[in-house]
């Protein structure tokens, strides 16, 4: 994969280069570039931000810059390649995106400042490519390259050869598929040793009975999905949710409709 970022700060993303991305980066599996998008600024000041039009507070990103610069990072794009506009007022980005985005062969980030990016900026560039505008939570940020660092994160540990152990993706909170922790917020995770500071690992765990700790690590998972996320729950289909799930949740004090509980 191949991954290119326009920002006025390019040491932002001085950690790319280390932990797993890094390592990624050095083995081949994606590639960085990262460009600065005051080379596109022809000015004495290399200025990129005007007032806007209609008044209001802060500055805009001016649309020459971006168009530029854009156009130079885009002129070489592979196949498919797939712009995203990190903003508070985009769609949320959530586990399916990333992995959507995991499955691209080049993406590019445009980190906007200030206000944002002039709009004519955005619509141009959708007529030559797929553009997403995306938010990474209901909050503001300073800029876009912190959302950026998120997403690229999120999305490079999906890569094929990122993780040293595969399985450990699809364990995740969010973890994708059809597996038994599908749609849920992942449960409390434990190591040696075994009792600290007076707290013991649960026993089911040191048991070596596969399915028990298997039906554990669910109800733990259904339980805190339904205290910390209890949207989440409400997105489970009827027929996903088994007997003990469903007392599971009940213990919790997650109000399941009446046709759930019939099942």
């Amino acid at each position: 994969m191949r991954i290119d970022i326009i920002t006025i700060f390019p040491e932002y993303f001085r950690p790319l280069h280390v932990s797993l991305l890094g390592k990624a980066a050095g083995r081949g599996i994606v590639e960085f570039a990262v460009h600065d998008l005051r080379t596109w600024a022809h000015d004495t000041h290399r200025t990129v931000d005007d007032a806007p039009f209609g008044g209001g507070p802060g500055m805009v990103m001016t649309p020459a810059p971006w168009g530029e610069a854009l156009h130079a990072v885009t002129s070489t794009a592979l196949p498919g390649a797939r712009l995203v506009v990190p903003t508070p007022s985009g769609i949320p980005f959530r586990q399916e995106m990333a992995a959507t985005y995991a499955a691209c062969d080049h993406l590019v980030f445009a980190c906007g400042r200030y206000e944002g990016i002039d709009a004519r900026v955005i619509e141009d560039a959708r007529t030559s490519m797929v553009v997403d505008e995306v938010s990474v939570g209901d909050y503001v940020l300073s800029g876009g390259e912190p959302a950026a660092l998120v997403m690229i994160d999120a999305i490079g540990r999906l890569l094929p050869g990122v993780l040293g152990n595969v399985a450990s993706a699809a364990d995740d909170s969010f973890g994708g598929g059809a597996g038994p922790m599908a749609g849920l917020l992942e449960g409390p995770v434990y190591t040696r040793p075994r009792v600290w500071r007076g707290r013991e690992v649960p026993g089911v765990l040191l048991s070596g009975d596969h399915a028990a700790i298997a039906r554990w690590q669910r109800d733990e998972a259904l339980r805190r999905t339904a205290a910390y996320r209890p949207d989440l729950v409400a997105k489970i289909a009827a027929d996903a949710l088994d007997a003990r799930d469903r007392e599971v949740l009940s213990r919790a004090g997650f109000p399941l409709r009446g046709e759930d509980m019939a099942h």
